[in-house]
Parts: structure tokens; C-alpha cells; sequence
């Protein structure tokens, strides 16, 4: 019999409790490992090197060196080591910055237990992971400077059409609602359909995008006119 191949995480935070809440909740997942904790950005180098993590779970603001710094070093230093950030900050300067350095994730800690679980398992796996209303900030961010730059979207004559070409009509819905910056629990609340049913839609429709995370897929579709963002 296979055993189930564990993600190892090291969590990085200065508040101890917050740290005690993330690992309860990491440690329902049977797949999970915390091996390490630490709580500023100077321990993280020292953790990754003793314990060879999959996954990174990085504050972005702490005392000494915060987590912006401390993925910086992280990535030159260990790049298998994939860091997801967590922040208070929805501001889409924070999360570029953070992406710029090598964060392959960013997670606001308003976050439920499903967002958390679901980033680590993409990111482990070698993808990105923006939490949901990040992600419709950058977005809403990209259509204000194409709006303003006159070599943008408008000057090409794209228009919005749903790309029926690729997509199923359910996916073009599931598209639309992530672009919206909606959870695949929010997804399935809008469409009644089971959160399996839109994990496997979303797989579908990164296949066929042949992108390879969500965030890939809404700024593909942007560009392409795909999906309408109010």
C-alpha cells in the first residue's frame, strides 16, 4: 500500500496565535506536515535549511526582516522551497511586489480554510495562488491601465464574446465568476453545483487555456475580451 506523499510546510509569522490557528487548521489535512515555525522573517533561511519544506507560509509584515525580504532570500537561496505570502494587504502594490521577488503565492488572512488548503496544494504542485479578491483587484487595476493606455484594449478593438470556440457554456460561466474574483465555494454557491463539480471545470478550463493557474487564465481572458469585469 502507497503512502500518501506528505507536503512539508514551514509557517512564518510573528503573531504566535495566528500561527496556532493556521496549524490547527493544516493539521486536519492528512497530507500536511508543519515540520518547522518561526516568527520572523530572519529565522526562515535557517528553518528551510534544516528541513527541506514544499511550502513556504510567509508573513509579509514582521519585525526584523519582513516577508517580502525574507522570500527575496528565500528564492535565490532555495527555490524549491515555494513561498505563499500571507498579508493583511488587498493593495495590488503589495501583491506585485511580493510576486516580483518570487512569492508564488499571496493569501489575505481573512482567507477560510478552504483557500488556505487549496493554495497550498496548487503551489506545492508548482503553480500560483492569489486569494480571490486580489485577484479581482489586479484585475480591475489591468482594465484601468489599459482603459488609459492608447496602445490598450480598446485601441485593437477587442470586444467582450465569450470564447465558445474552447469552452463549454458552463465554463465560460465558471471563467466569468473568477474573473469576478470568486472562490470555487462561491462559484458553486452561484451556479448550485458541487465545489468538486468547479474544481474540475477549473482544471478543464487551465487545460484548455494551457495556463497554468487560475490568476494565468483571468488575465489571458482579459486581454482576450473574454470575460466582462464591472
Amino acid at each position: 500500500m502507497n503512502k500518501t506523499k506528505l507536503t512539508k510546510i514551514v509557517l512564518v509569522d510573528d503573531h504566535k496565535l495566528f500561527r496556532e490557528g493556521v496549524k490547527r487548521i493544516l493539521e486536519f489535512e492528512p497530507s500536511f506536515e508543519v515540520v518547522a515555525e518561526g516568527d520572523d522573517g530572519s529565522v526562515a533561511s535557517e528553518l528551510v535549511k534544516m528541513h527541506d519544506p514544499d511550502v513556504v507560509l510567509m508573513d509579509i509584515n514582521m519585525p526584523n526582516i519582513n516577508g517580502v525580504q525574507a522570500t527575496a532570500d528565500l528564492v535565490e537561496n532555495y527555490p524549491d522551497a515555494h513561498v505563499i505570502i500571507l498579508s493583511i494587504h488587498d493593495d495590488e502594490s503589495y501583491v506585485t511586489h511580493a510576486l516580483k521577488t518570487g512569492a508564488r503565492g499571496y493569501l489575505l488572512k481573512e482567507m477560510d480554510s478552504d483557500s488556505l488548503i487549496e493554495a497550498i496544494k496548487v503551489v506545492s504542485e508548482g503553480g500560483s495562488y492569489l486569494h480571490p479578491k486580489v485577484t479581482h483587484n489586479l484585475v480591475q487595476e489591468y482594465r484601468r491601465l489599459a482603459k488609459e493606455n492608447t496602445a490598450g484594449i480598446a485601441e485593437y478593438g477587442i470586444e467582450y464574446r465569450k470564447p465558445l470556440h474552447l469552452l463549454t457554456r458552463r465554463e465560460c460561466e465558471v471563467l466569468q465568476l473568477l474573473a469576478e474574483g470568486k472562490s470555487n465555494r462561491a462559484v458553486s454557491e452561484s451556479l448550485y453545483i458541487s465545489e468538486k463539480t468547479v474544481k474540475n471545470h477549473v482544471s478543464n478550463i487551465l487545460q484548455k487555456m494551457n495556463v497554468n493557474d487560475r490568476t494565468q487564465a483571468v488575465v489571458s481572458a482579459i486581454r482576450k475580451g473574454w470575460v466582462e469585469v464591472l
